[in-house]
């Protein structure tokens, strides 16, 4: 069976963050760090080299079996990427009021926190952390 690439790691959060060459994607990983850590109640741990997660749980598929992140984020080029489990169907309501956003697949691509409302954005991440805990069978 397959294993995943990206591995939970014992590498620093704050230094990764702190390594971040654009102030203003440095300055907004702050931010999205305090949100995802009131929000899933899961201290944040390093994911492979640049994703951030909260949480983690068990899964087994027919090609794969490991653990991943309940809730996560990674600053990525041009955007803040945030990974959810389910997809972002349920919380249809608060999206329509989130502001300047992309989807793809199970990811929301957000440019900066100036495009959004931050007061959403609370709500949101609250409410897929909620449904992920909710959904998984094996939190670790």
């Amino acid at each position: 069976m397959a294993e995943n690439k990206t591995q939970e790691n014992e590498a620093s959060v704050k230094d990764f963050i702190n390594s971040i060459a654009d102030a203003t994607q440095k300055a907004d990983c702050k931010i999205f760090l305090k949100i995802f850590e009131e929000a899933s109640g899961y201290k944040p741990k390093m994911w492979g080299k640049n994703i951030i997660g909260f949480g983690k749980y068990r899964y087994k598929s027919k090609s794969r079996e490991g653990d991943w992140f309940l809730l996560g984020f990674a600053p990525l080029k041009g955007k803040i990427s945030i990974y959810t489990m389910y997809g972002l169907v349920k919380p249809k309501d608060l999206l329509d009021k989130l502001g300047k956003f992309k989807i793809e697949g199970t990811c929301l691509h957000i440019r900066k926190l100036e495009d959004v409302d931050l007061e959403v954005l609370k709500q949101l991440i609250q409410k897929i952390s909620d449904i992920t805990i909710e959904t998984c069978k094996t939190i670790i």
